[in-house]
């Protein structure tokens, strides 16, 4: 938006020499709108989707288990406490916790 009205500030308004600053801060202004947004978007992991799995404690049973009210196939383990290290499809990648 600020590089639209530099625009129409540098065609309707501003004089030839300063129609270019005006252009030229309206495009930095849009470039550091950009990167704040970026940074504030990508300021946390995420909280939804099978990314929430990785890394979380679960107990396998049989090489099932449940994890956030969902049935889970695990390959890696077939029982006992595991930890959550890949997602593949429609199954859980898992390592063996440490006794």
């Amino acid at each position: 938006m600020a590089l639209l009205v530099g625009i129409a500030l540098a065609l309707f308004v501003v004089d030839s020499p300063w129609s270019y600053v005006v252009v030229a801060a309206g495009g930095a202004i849009e470039i550091a709108e950009a990167g704040l947004w970026w940074r504030w978007t990508h300021r946390r992991r995420p909280a939804v989707g099978v990314e929430t799995l990785i890394g979380q404690t679960i107990a396998v049973e049989r090489g099932w288990t449940f994890v956030a009210g969902e049935r889970w196939q695990v390959r890696g383990v077939d029982d006992g406490p595991a930890q959550v290290v890949a997602v593949d499809g429609l199954a859980l990648v898992a390592e063996r916790l440490p006794s």
